[in-house]
């Protein structure tokens, strides 16, 4: 048998008298203001809410907590007892509510790390560190060496904090913004002698080339370019094979040998190296480069703010001059 606010009855028993926050609060509310009226007016419910949320508190704590004495609403001994405590509860979350932590990158020191391969560590950590730079003196990059077979657990484990470049197929449960696509090109070396004939299916063929073989160590995704250029040069045609596209075009500046590449890590090539790029006459694959991260750091003020300036440096954008 229980009390209720207006006489002496049964209070009926719950399967779950869980109570969440907002019946603590409710009940916080009548200690002050003793009234189902005046709470529900100030809690912007109607009164039978108000009635509901002490019903499942009277429950819960095995007390009626208010009774009608006269013309008002009397706390029990033991909903006294909870005022002190509760305030203290209610104090601690409205703190924690407001402890929501911010990102300034002018005055942080954090420290990002990234994931990335050989390319990724030519392509996107330098203009990333220039965006750092000018962001923050105090902003440190850390760039960490990408195993396809290990993403998702450095991520997951904050040994990384995204992952930068071709991922062609979902990686666990990551987190996933699209950045670019990038059609593959071809490098030789500025004086290659047969430099005009190339872009001709027949004399492309003919030629020497250098083959990059995909690796667990960088971007598996390159293996679908390796199985495109299998399919269609003779063995004979392959005349080297190299673990990275670095490598690749170093080799096809010093030969007369030909490099097939991401176009916007040739374009960044290029411009330090006796490089000319033209777009080969096969039909190859494009790939699509995108930054991974995992779902526990999504609306982290600092990790939102990096992904956004990785998103405004490298998103698509039109790469012109490729012949």
């Amino acid at each position: 048998m229980g009390h209720s606010l207006f006489g002496i009855v049964s209070i009926p028993t719950m399967k779950n008298s869980d109570i969440g926050l907002r019946h603590l609060k409710a009940l916080n509310l009548l200690l002050e203001v003793r009234s189902l009226t005046k709470a529900a007016e100030i809690l912007d419910v109607n009164q039978p809410s108000v009635s509901k949320m002490l019903a499942r508190l009277r429950s819960h704590f095995g007390d009626p907590l208010f009774v009608r004495v006269g013309v008002t609403m009397q706390p029990t001994p033991r909903a006294l007892d909870l005022a002190g405590p509760l305030r203290g509860l209610l104090n601690v979350s409205d703190d924690l509510k407001a402890a929501i932590p911010s990102f300034d990158p002018a005055t942080s020191k954090r420290e990002f790390k990234v994931l990335v391969s050989e390319v990724g560590t030519i392509y996107f950590v330098p203009r990333l560190v220039r965006d750092l730079e000018q962001s923050g003196d105090g902003l440190r990059l850390r760039a960490v060496p990408l195993d396809s077979r290990h993403i998702s657990a450095k991520l997951e484990s904050g040994e990384a904090d995204i992952a930068l470049g071709a991922f062609p197929r979902e990686i666990g449960q990551l987190r996933r913004q699209k950045l670019y696509v990038d059609p593959y090109v071809s490098v030789v070396r500025s004086g290659h002698p047969r430099i005009n004939r190339l872009k001709r299916a027949d004399a492309f063929l003919r030629e020497r080339h250098i083959l990059v073989t995909a690796s667990t160590t960088g971007h598996a995704a390159h293996e679908q370019l390796e199985k495109a250029l299998l399919d269609q040069l003779a063995p004979e045609s392959i005349r080297l094979r190299v673990p990275s596209f670095v490598g690749c075009a170093f080799v096809a500046c010093q030969s007369d040998a030909i490099g097939t590449m991401p176009e916007r890590l040739a374009a960044h090539l290029t411009r330090d190296l006796p490089l000319v790029m033209f777009r080969p006459p096969l039909q190859l694959p494009r790939i699509e480069i995108a930054q991974l991260w995992h779902e526990r750091v999504d609306r982290d003020p600092g990790h939102r703010w990096l992904r956004s300036r990785v998103y405004d440096l490298f998103r698509t954008r039109q790469l012109g001059g490729t012949g």
